[in-house]
């Protein structure tokens, strides 16, 4: 998704509006870490993802996703053997 946006002026700064859609396509939050070289400035979520999963697989025990599979009927009426 691209847009095109004015540098508008904001008290001694300047900054950006950014579109709700743009956001939401960009699945940003709050916190973002913002990056600038020549020509270009990036912003990007702070957060990184899938941040603290590896500590939360660390810990057990784990319950189950799915309940005992003995009780899924959808195999006896829904596919033909």
């Amino acid at each position: 998704m691209r847009m095109k946006a004015r540098l508008v002026q904001i008290g001694n700064s300047r900054g950006v509006r950014l579109s709700k859609a743009l956001l939401e396509h960009a699945a940003l939050a709050d916190d973002v870490v913002i990056d600038a070289e020549p020509g270009a400035i990036t912003i990007r979520s702070a957060h990184a993802p899938r941040a603290g999963w590896a500590e939360a697989a660390a810990h057990g025990p784990h319950e189950p996703v799915m309940d005992d599979m003995s009780t899924a009927h959808f195999d006896d009426t829904e596919w033909t053997w």
